[in-house]
């Protein structure tokens, strides 16, 4: 079966060497999978001839890691003139072999909600992964987002705002993958920093119903500045501030919080990995948008962590029907909920570290969630 796997913009981030593996989970298990795997990406134009090589290079070195390195395609579009993206400009490979590939292709699973009609026309059968739950529907009803029909709709998220339906579109709920082998059982303790690698603040809001919902990370962080302070024990966080948000830095760190720059510690996938997993657990919060919503969102990055054998300490955003909370895995809706989390990881750590590594196995397993989404997509 070969799948094509539709990204989007890992060469505009790659010093986020966590953007690689939202996809790279995926491209794995369907390769152990036996798949012929491809990985399919828009290129910037904002990037000239020499920057477009570059990052496809590097793109191209790090797809290699995951027997990969032969399987890239980069594309823009090309205009008639008018503006609209009326055919694809192949930069890396020919333009034959390219639709070839999609002539022969089984399914394509995207990731790139923009995605034109004119280039899901090139497949049999395509399927949308939403990562973004209840943002993405109010995107798309909101007309902030241009989707185009698909066969199938995938979302990470558990309860979707109840909002009209989209040219037909019926949700089906798939778990965030990871890849257990890629991300091995790494039992330290001995560590002592909880982590975490976001962003701060994309500038970003959606609506709804005319209330309008905060998607940005920093007020959430800000309502929990002080848990380390509480705690005594180190919490650390890798973002980027920009130059007006020096004051939101400084009450962090006031609280007790370490701030690291993540281009540093997490640039490249393998900083990324070895960050998670030199880790002693996972401390994060979550969007305010996904907090309102009670969508049960979980992060691909909470994922890596549990399978490392890192205990998660999350802010609450809903109830999950499958994921379990309490021990491995713990939700907290309050600084008091918070810093009691800590401490029970502290005092039963072991515990905590075994159950979070068997959550990964029993419900995140990369190869387990893509045979799924392959049965319900392509064989039903």
């Amino acid at each position: 079966m070969r799948v094509v796997l539709s990204t989007y913009w890992v060469t505009e981030h790659l010093e986020a060497g966590g953007h690689f593996w939202v996809y790279a989970q995926y491209a794995d298990a369907l390769r152990r999978l036996g798949c012929d795997v491809w990985w399919l990406e828009e290129m910037s134009s904002s990037k000239d001839g020499h920057a477009a090589d570059a990052a496809a290079r590097v793109l191209r070195e790090r797809l290699a890691h995951l027997g990969l390195g032969d399987r890239l395609i980069l594309y823009r579009w090309a205009s008639d003139g008018d503006g609209s993206r009326a055919h694809p400009s192949y930069l890396d490979v020919d333009a034959d072999r390219a639709e070839q590939v999609f002539r022969g292709t089984d399914l394509l699973l995207n990731f790139h909600y923009a995605l034109p009609a004119t280039m899901l026309a090139r497949f049999t059968r395509t399927a949308l992964v939403d990562i973004d739950p209840g943002l993405l529907q109010l995107w798309w009803t909101n007309e902030q987002l241009d989707v185009s029909r698909h066969d199938t709709y995938f979302s990470i998220g558990e309860n979707l705002p109840d909002v009209p339906a989209h040219e037909g579109a019926r949700w089906v709920h798939t778990a965030p993958a990871v890849s257990l082998p890629l991300w091995p059982y790494a039992f330290d303790p001995a560590a002592s920093r909880f982590t975490t690698v976001t962003s701060w603040d994309s500038h970003t809001y959606v609506t709804m119903d005319g209330a309008l919902f905060d998607t940005n990370k920093r007020r959430s962080y800000l309502d929990h500045h002080d848990v380390p302070r509480r705690t005594g024990r180190q919490l650390e966080i890798a973002t980027i501030f920009g130059a007006s948000e020096l004051a939101h830095r400084r009450l962090l760190e006031t609280g007790g919080w370490s701030v690291r720059d993540p281009r540093v510690v997490a640039g490249t996938p393998q900083a990324y990995r070895s960050y998670i997993q030199g880790s002693r657990g996972e401390f994060s919060c979550a969007k305010p948008a996904y907090v309102v919503l009670r969508n049960a969102w979980f992060s691909d990055r909470t994922a890596c962590y549990l399978a490392s054998g890192k205990p998660a300490v999350v802010q609450d955003t809903g109830p999950s029907r499958y994921l379990p909370s309490g021990l491995g895995l713990l939700r907290f809706s309050s600084p008091d909920e918070a810093v009691a989390a800590v401490a029970d990881v502290d005092a039963h750590y072991e515990k905590h570290c075994r159950a979070a590594r068997e959550i990964a196995e029993t419900y995140l397993s990369a190869t387990d969630v893509v045979t799924r989404m392959l049965d319900c997509a392509v064989a039903g």
